[in-house]
């Protein structure tokens, strides 16, 4: 099974299709900014699920977040759980600057 992941963004999203498929086996929506990449929703067809379609979208998604020096903001649970198991992503994680007044 090959998995293609390609950035559509007047959608605003991700979209990963199977062995050259038109259908879309799942999406990853998004929210970008100049400095930050917030990933939102992550969501595949019933019938990929398990097949590494949501991982794919999530590896491309990352590494071309890296490509243009983008934060990630991961509020999806999908990509937050996702990074969290590979090290080698969490150095992209948008850390807050803001600072506690006493």
């Amino acid at each position: 099974m090959t998995v293609e992941v390609s950035d559509v963004p007047e959608a605003k999203r991700y979209e990963a299709r199977v062995d050259g498929e038109s259908k879309v086996a799942g999406v990853a929506e998004y929210i970008r900014t100049t400095e930050l990449v917030a990933f939102v929703h992550t969501e595949v067809e019933t019938e990929h699920e398990g097949a590494g379609v949501g991982s794919a979208l999530v590896r491309t998604a990352l590494d071309e977040a890296r490509a243009a020096n983008l934060r990630v903001l991961a509020t999806c649970p999908f990509f937050a759980g996702w990074i969290s198991r590979h090290p080698e992503y969490q150095d992209l994680l948008y850390q807050s600057r803001s600072k506690v007044s006493d």
